[in-house]
């Protein structure tokens, strides 16, 4: 018996936090600081900042393939190979397709990223707050619950996290897109700055700023002391950052977390599921299948946050059934795996722009021009739901108008380095409504080689959808044209939902345990010792990139799970 109780006191912890990606390294980071002995558990494989980054410094002859996949690559991997982000560079930390299966009952790209870290090595690293627009909005237009929360609620913690990450910006004074605690912001180029002015003259509701990112442009004391640096603007971000320059869980929060002395991180640990106790009506543990020996250990701890990314998230408590929860931990509403949504990507346009031909610009900049949302912001205006964030940039393209020419000596090598005419590429990045058909549940019959039941995607656009995207297809088109731009070109590419890799909901917070999952602080309604604060936790998406929002709201429910354990409530 003593035996027993020392191995079991040995994966005893104060918390457990299932991921290390964006989310989970900020719930490691702040559970840790308060002192809390908290064990990290990541299915994929470690990573460590700078040691495993091994593509960081290489040129491009320095590959085999040139920085591209072989064709054989890309016919195994169908879903992986749509990633923009993914070259031979990168391909280290991104999950192939048939290492973990799901079955795809409307198509749905699922990309993924299993290491210590996650995705926060090869996200987008574009940072904008919500507005309190967008957690009104559900309640004003009906469309699935009322957030429990504001903007007021979680504006303290987008500080709190802006000030620790790094984030560069411009105070442009928008309502639509709060301001937040930023670094100096990078720049414009004189293309997008006419664009800017032609837009402002034209329009009284449409603003073009400079993109805010996870990028350290001034680097502050705090930043130093995590040992991180000055982005380079080298534009090799995908493949982990030598520098620390970008954010990323691996740079920053979990050897931050690590430095306590307080986290134990256990990479190749698939979480199987959450274990709940009848007796004591809350969750106890967790069980884990190691990757390789495919060995399942049990862990205990007295709060469990769940960041495994959106769908795995659903996923695990999906699978977490008990005689109190036989179809899903804390799923008394039957609304787990319901009401997932995604950003819409599919609205694209190019156009080229005759002039400034002695203009140029410096170095790789990590992002771009913007356009927060315009389109039924106060109230309903058009005849379809919410809106969209516009993204668009500038560039001098043709920079080897010589390759395939005929040519030798120096004026060949003038050639390939004189720059081309001036185009122009912007994008939507619209808002989904949430929906009850558009959801994720487990087989029945098929199981992934951990012997864990596959996700299935049952996700899909709507009439809604294609309603925003042509209203997008139009506005951009018009805004180009009037700003000067020719030869535009319109166009739905036509994506499956996923590869926006926005998927968010299934596990969403609201204020009736009857319609939801979560209350206002991301606890489960029903077992209050479960915390979920990644992508599943979102009510509605909102139309900015969604990461800075699941790191404040990381940051405000693990310090509320705290004073909850010290209060003897957890």
């Amino acid at each position: 018996m003593n035996i027993i109780g020392d191995a079991k006191a040995a994966r005893t912890y104060d918390a457990i936090v299932v991921g290390s990606g964006i989310s989970g390294g900020w719930a490691a980071k702040e559970l840790c600081e308060k002192g809390l002995k908290t064990l990290v558990l990541e299915r994929g494989r470690d990573v460590k900042h700078i040691v495993d980054y091994p593509t960081a410094t290489l040129n491009p002859w320095e590959f085999s393939h040139r920085n591209r996949m072989p064709e054989a690559f890309d016919k195994e991997n169908p879903i992986a190979t749509k990633c923009y982000a993914l070259d031979e560079g990168t391909q280290q930390f991104f999950v192939k397709d048939a290492e973990h299966p799901y079955v795809q009952e409307k198509p749905f790209d699922w990309i993924r990223g299993y290491q210590v870290g996650g995705k926060s090595l090869i996200w987008a690293r574009q940072t904008q707050r919500w507005s309190k627009f967008d957690f009104e909005a559900n309640a004003r237009d009906g469309a699935a619950v009322d957030w429990p929360i504001r903007y007021e609620d979680i504006a303290p913690w987008y500080s709190h996290v802006e000030k620790f990450v790094g984030i560069s910006g411009n105070k442009d004074g928008l309502e639509t897109l709060p301001d937040g605690e930023f670094l100096k912001p990078w720049e414009l180029n004189c293309v997008e700055k006419h664009i800017q002015k032609r837009v402002a003259e034209q329009y009284k509701d449409r603003h073009v700023i400079i993109g805010r990112c996870a990028h350290l442009t001034e680097p502050k004391q705090i930043h130093y002391d995590q040992g991180r640096a000055q982005c380079q603007a080298r534009h090799l971000c995908y493949r982990g950052c030598p520098y620390g320059g970008y954010f990323s869980s691996n740079s920053s929060t979990i050897p931050w977390a690590a430095k306590t002395g307080k986290m134990t991180l256990r990479p190749d640990s698939v979480v199987h599921s959450i274990i709940y106790d009848d007796a004591k009506k809350k969750a106890t543990g967790v069980r884990v299948i190691d990757t390789h020996t495919k060995q399942m250990t049990k862990y205990y701890a007295r709060i469990i946050f769940v960041n495994a990314a959106c769908l795995n998230t659903n996923l695990v408590l999906l699978n977490s059934t008990s005689r109190r929860f036989p179809n899903g931990l804390g799923n008394d509403s039957g609304v787990l795996g319901r009401y997932v949504a995604f950003h819409n990507y599919r609205g694209n346009i190019v156009a080229d722009y005759e002039g400034f031909d002695d203009g140029y610009y410096y170095g790789r900049r990590p992002t771009t021009a913007f356009m927060p949302n315009f389109r039924n912001v106060r109230k309903q205006e058009t005849d379809f739901q919410r809106g969209y964030m516009v993204a668009f940039s500038a560039a001098r393209g043709n920079w080897q108008r010589g390759t395939g020419q005929e040519g030798f000596g120096a004026d060949f090598k003038d050639k390939l380095s004189d720059p081309g005419a001036w185009h122009v590429f912007m994008m939507m990045q619209a808002e989904t409504v949430p929906r009850y058909e558009n959801q994720v549940r487990l087989s029945s019959d098929q199981k992934d080689p951990w012997g864990i039941p596959q996700l299935v995607t049952s996700i899909d656009y709507t009439d809604n959808d294609l309603k925003v995207m042509k209203d997008f297809l139009e506005q951009g088109a018009d805004m180009l044209e009037k700003a000067g731009c020719k030869h535009i070109n319109p166009y739905d590419d036509h994506r499956n939902p996923g590869l926006d890799i926005h998927e968010m909901g299934g596990v969403r917070m609201g204020r009736d345990p009857k319609t939801s999952l979560l209350n206002a602080h991301n606890q489960l309604h029903s077992v209050k010792n479960v915390f979920v604060t990644d992508g599943a936790a979102m009510t509605s998406t909102g139309t900015q990139n969604p990461s800075i929002t699941f790191m404040a709201l990381t940051a405000r429910a693990a310090n509320f799970a705290v004073s909850e354990m010290k209060k003897g409530n957890l």
